[in-house]
């Protein structure tokens, strides 16, 4: 599905409205995304779902692709049970254990609008917010040069 981008001249700069179905900076809607991660919690292994779900790839590929859907849910997850303990209490935050809470069977597309106020902070498939840094990006300026040390 193509999401239609619009320019507005007075900011400079590109918004678009994304559905509630879609899954923010991946190629699959919630639904998918929420089916994998159920997999994952109900699973024996990471790499034995990546296995079932992935077939068509090598093991190490389907292991990424999983875990790029598997780990920013969870983290969307506890962030959205600790910002709202009210609606949650007792609830541990995993897809299976919020379909009871929410009560409706893609409980991503059903969270969206529970979560208005703190999609911007959320991050993605969930959430709007801003995309991880590479680890190479900010590699470089960690690390001093090699040689002795400056003089003082």
């Amino acid at each position: 599905m193509r999401v239609a981008r619009c320019y507005c001249p007075t900011a400079q700069t590109t918004w678009s409205l994304l559905p509630d179905c879609l899954a923010s900076h991946l190629s699959s809607d919630l639904t998918e995304v929420e089916q994998v991660v159920a997999r994952v919690e109900a699973g024996p292994s990471v790499e034995a779902v990546a296995a079932a779900v992935r077939p068509d790839i090598t093991l190490p590929s389907a292991t990424r692709w999983v875990r790029r859907r598997t780990l920013p849910v969870r983290a969307a997850l506890v962030a959205l049970v600790t910002l709202l303990p009210a609606r949650f209490a007792g609830c541990a935050p995993a897809v299976t254990a919020l379909r009871g809470v929410v009560g409706t069977t893609p409980v991503l597309v059903a969270l969206r609008p529970v979560a208005g106020p703190h999609l911007g902070a959320l991050p993605p498939p969930l959430g709007f917010g801003p995309r991880r840094k590479p680890w190479h990006r900010w590699r470089g300026r960690r690390q001093h040069g090699p040689g002795p040390d400056p003089p003082r």
